[in-house]
């Protein structure tokens, strides 16, 4: 079953690369209480990932914080170091945005969201998606169809929902 809105999220533990290598962290931490938008990315370093879903949600970090997100957090399908590396090289980490790695990807297996891609060579990966999620809870969900298009996924797209969507409360 894929995730949808009005859907609670999985728990999770994801990774992130600490002072003293890998750590956990628990995504309920995160959500709980809280507004935070999540996208996820098939793979750091990717063509469409690194030229265009990250530098979207880079260009739009302070924008989409002042409509009343809490944080802002990438989900890759690839070990910490990479996450790490990937978040400096894409200037992720000096926007803001927190980069954590589902590393075996579990918790996008848990949400529906697993990707294929054999010619790309890209298996157990993620589909491109930004959500926003209240308190846990999915409350707007952005799929792209291709892994290679970064149109709905976009933080432009998000930054322009989030728009109407203060326009509605």
């Amino acid at each position: 079953m894929t995730i949808s809105v009005g859907d609670t999220l999985p728990e999770a533990d994801l990774l992130t690369l600490g002072e003293s290598g890998p750590e956990t962290v628990a995504l309920s931490g995160i959500l709980r209480g809280r507004r935070v938008v999540i996208f996820a990315v098939p793979g750091a370093y990717t063509p469409t990932c690194s030229d265009q879903h990250m530098p979207s949600f880079v260009r739009n970090a302070d924008a989409i914080r002042a409509s009343g997100v809490d944080q802002i957090v990438c989900v890759t399908v690839n070990d910490p170091f990479v996450a790490e590396a990937w978040a400096s090289a894409t200037g992720a980490g000096v926007a803001g945005i927190r980069v954590l790695a589902d590393s075996d990807s579990a918790w996008t297996r848990a949400l529906g969201m697993e990707l294929n891609v054999p010619p790309a060579g890209l298996l157990g990966r993620s589909h491109r998606y930004a959500m926003l999620v209240d308190d846990g809870t999915v409350r707007i969900l952005n799929q792209e169809d291709n892994p290679g298009v970064c149109t709905v996924a976009s933080g432009d797209q998000f930054m322009d929902q989030l728009a109407a969507l203060s326009g509605e409360t």
